[in-house]
């Protein structure tokens, strides 16, 4: 619990894009979006839980998907920075749905991380086996789904925050480069390590 909880609620792509999904279109148009983040994030927490293995021993395969994906993060913080501010009710902007959020999951260097870090270190004290590994899922789409929702929540509010289209750019802007700074300081671990 005390490294699940803190994963699921810092900062990292998921909560950011829900944050700007949530500024831009509020919490209930978002929810498409994080029901997709909840389908593949507990989808990779099963592959990686089965995959622990043959991830730790093919880490050349483990750092290409993290770049890969710390390049499709970057992609969407600048997506999200260039986006127009909606001022207007009747304006808006590409909305994302479940398919962004799920396909989001495979490239999310932060998941891959997460579930790595929580099946190799923390997995045995559940014991092993698929029981195991589908209750530490289950376990983390009790944090994760609140969360994403929490950022959504926390996007819409912000909206009401930066109404002008001045501030809407502004609010863009930075959700969009914090974005862009979990790629970078996700591609980084990764040369670090």
């Amino acid at each position: 619990m005390a490294f699940i909880a803190p994963m699921c609620f810092t900062p990292g792509p998921n909560n950011l894009l829900c944050a700007a999904h949530g500024s831009q279109h509020g919490v209930k148009r978002t929810v498409p979006l994080t029901l997709g983040m909840l389908v593949g994030w507990s989808t990779l927490g099963l592959f990686v839980g089965f995959g622990t293995v043959f991830i730790e021993e093919n880490e050349v395969a483990f750092r290409v998907l993290t770049y890969i994906g710390a390049l499709y993060i970057a992609y969407l913080g600048y997506r999200v920075a260039t986006m127009e501010a909606i001022v207007e009710e009747g304006s808006e902007t590409e909305r994302l749905g479940f398919a962004t959020g799920a396909f989001l999951q495979v490239l999310n260097g932060k998941a891959w991380i997460h579930f790595l870090v929580l099946m190799t270190t923390f997995g045995t004290v559940f014991g092993t086996g698929f029981a195991s590994k589908v209750g530490l899922v289950l376990l983390n789409a009790a944090f994760g789904y609140p969360a994403v929702l929490t950022w959504a929540t926390f996007g819409s509010y912000l909206k009401r925050l930066f109404s002008t289209e001045r501030s809407g750019r502004i609010l863009n802007a930075v959700l969009g480069i914090s974005l862009f700074l979990v790629a970078v300081w996700i591609a980084w671990s990764q040369n670090a390590s």
